[in-house]
């Protein structure tokens, strides 16, 4: 399984969000998951099973044939565990 984290320009706030999915699936006992950034024009060329991004660029990153994560706030890691954890439920990754 993969996840790609796309940001405008692809560097600190998407790696920052990479950090912190890497933290929650640790937590979350998930193993075997590629987590990666990228900025949003890369995106297309990174076939992903999890598309993650703020709502700002989440919208763009529907129709690249993943789930996309739309974050309202980057730094808040609640809401990040909170919608991963939606999201590998909803896709059989997890219980």
């Amino acid at each position: 399984m993969k996840i790609l984290v796309c940001c405008g320009s692809g560097l600190g706030s998407s790696f920052m969000i990479e950090m912190n999915i890497k933290k929650v699936l640790n937590e979350l006992n998930v193993t075997g998951v590629e987590v990666n950034h990228s900025d949003l024009s890369s995106a297309k060329g990174m076939p992903s099973d999890i598309y993650v991004g703020t709502r700002d660029i989440a919208v763009q990153l529907t129709g690249l044939g993943g789930e996309v994560i739309s974050l309202n706030n980057m730094i808040d890691i609640n809401e990040l565990k909170t919608k991963l954890q939606e999201t590998l439920t909803n896709m059989g990754k997890i219980k």
